[in-house]
């Protein structure tokens, strides 16, 4: 999941559960809601601290080999919960003194471990429930974890957790709520706007009319109420429907699954691996696969329908002495350790062998060349390795992938 969604999500537990916690007795109540917000929001963005080694690595391989490792395992949870906590309560400590400032003095270094525990939970967790994997008991286990329930940049999910944040903003007081009523009203309007140009660009369905309904709910959601809702009750609200949603989508995925298993069953395919994975924008479309010795099996379709799903057969290139030594190499092998349903293509170009990898998991449909962590290794005439690493431009790919479509 994206960093910026990591980061609301943290925010929101910080405000529904720690924030109106009582603070200690010469803490200000203000003091203790911002450093409970602080605490869970940093706790929810750390664990992509990792993105910095693979920035720092040159290693092409590092996205699979570093990202969602450590940092983001229950094992490694402790470690992390219990140093940052041990230097926010050092800092604000050593700032109360310097400064004179008693309303500044640090809560117990156990409640600071919760809140920062809490938040880096909720990384691990949330990652858990896209497609990309996560090693939770990394180094224990290599083993990804991916319950393909949200799609990795999920604009409905994050949307749940944000808006309750800003209703309470503009609600928090009744002088100027109109003002801030609307200024809200009309960001998170042109923000909708924005995601429908963007899944529309990348040619994922999305309805104007979804816009229509979600600037209508921010209208709703924005007018003036009679009570006034606290905002960790705004927050908690917030915090059981997006549960609530990930339920939803966990039991889309339930029927997203079963229909794949259908199509293999009904057509005799013995799968070595199926799986459906999230599409945006909505919890209703998904994209069935099905591994095989041959290949991969590809369809995208909606629960709307109930029409079975069209698949089309991805099919491996015939093995040759390029694709068996390529398959021996380290780097190939990490990439199929990271992979799920990875297609294997050999092509030649300008002199040159290549044996290209993708893993289907990532296809969107779209037109793209290439697809997605396409990986690469490059061979001269006389079997040398000369290079790999991702392609990032050039439809060799799409050119070469020899497919089928199967009713």
């Amino acid at each position: 999941m994206d960093p910026i969604t990591h980061g609301i999500a943290g925010a929101l537990i910080g405000k529904a559960f720690f924030a109106e916690r009582r603070p200690p007795s010469r803490a200000s109540n203000e003091a203790r809601a911002r450093l409970a917000i602080f605490a869970a929001t940093l706790g929810a963005v750390f664990p992509d601290v990792d993105v910095f080694v693979d920035a720092f690595s040159h290693d092409p391989l590092g996205i699979a080999r570093y990202h969602r490792g450590f940092t983001h395992s229950f094992v490694g949870l402790p470690v992390f919960a219990a140093a940052l906590a041990w230097l926010t309560h050092a800092l604000l400590g050593w700032y109360a003194k310097w400064r004179g400032r008693e309303e500044w003095e640090p809560p117990s270094f156990a409640l600071l471990f919760a809140i920062y525990a809490v938040g880096i939970a909720s990384h691990i967790i949330l990652d858990g429930f896209t497609s990309f994997g996560t090693r939770m008991l990394n180094p224990f286990s290599k083993d990804r974890v991916a319950w393909d329930v949200l799609f990795i940049i999920d604009f409905i999910f994050t949307a749940l957790i944000l808006v309750p944040q800003l209703a309470a903003w503009v609600h928090q007081r009744r002088d100027g709520a109109k003002v801030r009523a609307a200024a809200m009203w009309g960001l998170l309007t042109i923000l909708a706007l924005a995601a429908w140009a963007l899944a529309r660009a990348v040619h994922f369905p999305f309805s104007l009319r979804a816009v229509i309904i979600a600037s209508a709910i921010f209208a709703a959601l924005f007018l003036p109420v009679g009570r006034r809702i606290s905002r960790a009750q705004w927050c908690r609200t917030g915090f059981w429907i997006a549960c609530a949603y990930i339920l939803a989508c966990g039991f889309a995925h339930h029927m997203a699954m079963a229909r794949v298993r259908a199509f293999a069953t009904s057509h005799r395919i013995a799968a070595e691996k199926i799986g459906a994975m999230p599409l945006p924008p909505s919890l209703l479309d998904w994209s069935g696969l099905i591994l095989t010795s041959e290949g991969v099996y590809q369809a995208q379709f909606s629960l709307r329908s109930s029409a079975a799903p069209a698949f089309r057969l991805f099919a491996d290139s015939p093995q040759s002495r390029y694709t068996q030594e390529a398959a021996q190499l380290k780097p190939v092998q990490t990439f199929l350790w990271f992979a799920r349903f990875p297609v294997m293509q050999f092509t030649t170009s300008d002199g040159e062998s290549i044996v290209e990898y993708t893993d289907l998991r990532f296809f969107s449909g779209a037109n793209e060349q290439p697809m997605p962590f396409t990986f690469y290794v490059s061979f001269d005439s006389e079997g040398k390795m000369l290079k790999y690493g991702w392609i990032e431009r050039g439809p060799r790919f799409q050119r070469t992938a020899p497919s089928a479509d199967v009713q």
